[in-house]
């Protein structure tokens, strides 16, 4: 499954970028993170909880960056295992352009599911995936803005 999108975020580039590096905000910003911790510059490992419809999985899994060009652009992948549910797998290539005070956070992602997790169907899954995307940037707009106002 393939899905784009992208998300305005009033703030500058460099702002977005730190957000997108730093661990602290993504754990609040993935849905059903329970956590996650830096392993190296490009690798997070990561526990995740996702609901499909009736079917809920704990994925542990890394999340690895590639294709980095400060502050630009970078490419997250990830890979995570939950046991007899099955597994997920995908990337996000996200790409951050300058539009005076605000950032235009564009991406394009694909995810694989395997095992109990892959007998959903397709349109739920989908929409699921779909849905867990938009959430997770809708809060880290939300947190980049929060992260501003402060100071």
């Amino acid at each position: 499954m393939d899905f784009t999108g992208e998300e305005r975020i009033a703030a500058p580039r460099d702002a977005v970028w730190t957000a997108l590096n730093d661990p602290e905000i993504m754990r609040g910003c993935i849905p059903g993170c329970q956590s996650i911790e830096r392993l190296s510059a490009d690798s997070f490992e990561a526990t995740i909880k996702v609901k499909f419809s009736l079917l809920s999985a704990t994925l542990h899994g890394l999340l690895t960056l590639s294709n980095v060009d400060a502050p630009k652009s970078y490419t997250l992948s990830a890979e995570g295992k939950g046991g007899l549910a099955g597994f997920a797998r995908g990337s996000a290539d996200i790409v951050l352009e300058e539009r005076g005070e605000e950032t235009i956070l564009h991406y394009r992602a694909k995810a694989e599911l395997g095992g109990k997790l892959a007998q959903l169907g397709g349109r739920l899954l989908d929409s699921t995936s779909q849905r867990l995307a938009e959430g997770f940037f809708s809060d880290f707009n939300a947190a980049v803005v929060a992260k501003m106002a402060a100071g």
